[in-house]
């Protein structure tokens, strides 16, 4: 899913280049971006300079390397661009520039003499508009339903949007997120530290931190109460009211929205949440904003734009996938418009993009539709995001609307699956929870793979990371057909060394269905397994166990 990102670089040199060329005289916000790393004092072989331990363990448990994109800004090129008498606002090293506000054009003019200066775009901000994508959300008091205790927890009003996609089950097993980490970037967390809803998280030591990007130095406890919203739906614990699907895990609050304005200045601000994010080792990214208009209309993304390669936040989420962290982001709510299409960075390949239903499993009329322009799928999947439990600004809790409140009940369920099988991979946790959704067998550009079932995603890791792969130099194999109907071979390539094969054929809640023996013979050969007419058609896992490398994959029975 992760593609080259070497073309991605190439594609954002040339949307600066164009930016660079025809500043004039304007003054503003801007962004300057930088030729290269250059005289940088930091270096890959000393991670622990820039990265948290806990970030560098991520790449290691994964096997990612540490990249020059993980190296920051050269600090004397921030110093050359704050010489100017510029104001400085947030470094990104993902997109080596750093984002500046100034009413001096003639520091402008300088700055682009600098000769480690690739070029400098401006942002045009226009305060006081309205954004689409709060506004086509809402709260009340209507439509709140008080379950009955399941399980472990009496989950009060939130049982709904939990029960739904089957996240009990691993509630009930004591995955309820401890030591994850999830980062939510959002427009402001009013009333956080005051929600009894948040009591334990503050109690427990389990925020662990705040970063304002809109306003560097400030408070993200500002601006809105969006972000508060959006975290009870995972970090809520409050018996008999409201509790989240990730009431244990531990969280950074990050403001990266500017709720006066809309811009891409907001995007430069997610990138910039994004590493940070990354350099402090989360796990996980919430990220319930969208981007496709602005108030600068001449910014605003068409939909040939959303492929997946083109947006900033888009580049960005696809370095923050690749790092190893699994980027949740809400589809967005322009479904019954003009422009019903997933935004950025939803519209990234990689990014796990979530749709809303009902509560009785409906797709929302609000909820934004795909494809993207390349033809993907999209949303990914889908969760309640109509009426949804979210708390108040005291001590209640409010029915809400918006793709906003579906992301979070997945990305905290996820960190709870994700906690159950650490050995699985972002991508491993995604794929699992596609292939046991409602739609796995018929995916739509409604509602993507449909509805989670978190149940059978855990039974599917479980399979998954016990049958791991392992890499052997005697051995090379292929699986064909695949898809199959009434059997399939799998081809291996031996060299030279004599034993056994054994083929098991799983299903997704990790039963054997089929087991079959072989002996292995030198050189290539075709080993079938056959009779396999009966079985249902959907995804399978084949494990292949040569001379004791296990090796496995997925399969599609059709018919």
């Amino acid at each position: 899913m992760l593609k080259h990102m070497s073309k991605r670089l190439v594609l954002m040199y040339l949307f600066f280049c164009v930016f660079g060329v025809a500043l004039g005289q304007d003054v503003g916000f801007y962004f300057v971006h930088f030729k290269d790393k250059n005289n940088n004092p930091f270096s890959l072989n000393h991670p622990e300079q820039f990265l948290t331990q806990r970030a560098i363990d991520r790449r290691a448990n994964y096997n990612l390397p540490v990249t020059e994109t993980d190296i920051p800004v050269t600090p004397q090129y921030l110093q050359g661009i704050a010489a100017t008498g510029v104001t400085l606002l947030n470094a990104t090293k993902w997109l080596n520039g750093v984002t500046f506000e100034t009413s001096d054009s003639n520091a402008v003019n300088n700055i682009l003499q600098l000769n480690y200066v690739q070029s400098v775009r401006l942002i045009k901000l226009v305060s006081g508009t309205k954004k689409a994508y709060f506004e086509n959300e809402s709260v009340s008091k209507n439509g709140l339903k008080s379950g009955l205790k399941a399980g472990s927890y009496d989950y009060g009003y939130a049982l709904t949007q939990i029960s739904q996609i089957n996240g009990t089950k691993l509630h009930d097993e004591d995955f309820r997120g401890q030591n994850m980490v999830i980062a939510v970037l959002d427009g402001g967390f009013l009333d956080v530290p005051q929600q009894i809803v948040f009591d334990s998280l503050h109690n427990e030591g389990r925020l662990l931190g705040t970063k304002d990007f809109v306003n560097p130095g400030g408070t993200v406890y500002t601006a809105s109460d969006h972000g508060r919203m959006v975290l009870s739906c995972m970090a809520a614990d409050d018996p008999g009211l409201m509790i989240g699907t990730a009431p244990k895990a531990s969280y950074w609050l990050l403001r990266t929205e500017d709720i006066a304005s809309e811009s891409v200045l907001e995007e430069y601000n997610w990138v910039s949440g994004a590493e940070f994010a990354d350099s402090v080792g989360a796990d996980i990214i919430n990220s319930s904003l969208g981007y496709t208009s602005f108030d600068d209309t001449s910014d605003s993304y068409s939909y040939s734009d959303l492929n997946g390669k083109t947006a900033v936040s888009t580049i960005g989420a696809e370095i923050a996938c690749s790092k190893g962290i699994l980027v949740v982001n809400s589809a967005g709510n322009s479904g019954s418009t003009s422009f019903p299409w997933v935004g950025a960075p939803a519209d990234e390949d990689s990014v796990f993009t979530i749709g809303a239903v009902n509560a009785s499993g409906n797709r929302a009329y609000f909820s934004s539709t795909g494809p993207t322009s390349d033809g993907r799928i999209k949303p990914t999947v889908m969760a309640m995001g109509y009426q949804t439990t979210v708390a108040d600004g005291s001590s209640g809790v409010l029915s809400g609307n918006g793709t906003s409140f579906s992301s979070p009940i997945i990305a905290g369920m996820s960190a709870c699956l994700w906690q159950a099988h650490p050995k699985a991979t972002n991508m491993q946790v995604i794929s699992a929870i596609k292939e046991t959704a409602s739609l796995n067998d018929n995916p739509n550009n409604l509602m993507g793979w449909g509805i989670p079932d978190y149940s059978k995603a855990d039974s599917v890791l479980t399979v998954l990371t016990s049958v791991q792969k392992t890499k052997n130099q005697d051995y090379s194999w292929k699986i064909f057909p695949n898809p199959f109907d009434r059997k399939f071979e799998i081809r291996i390539e031996n060299n030279n060394k004599s034993g056994s094969l054994t083929v098991k054929l799983f299903n997704l809640l990790g039963q054997n269905l089929v087991s079959k023996n072989f002996i292995l013979k030198s050189g290539t050969t075709k080993y079938s397994v056959s009779d396999l007419t009966d079985l249902n058609p959907g995804y399978y896992i084949v494990a292949i166990d040569v001379n004791g490398t296990v090796i496995n994959t997925r399969v599609l029975k059709v018919r």
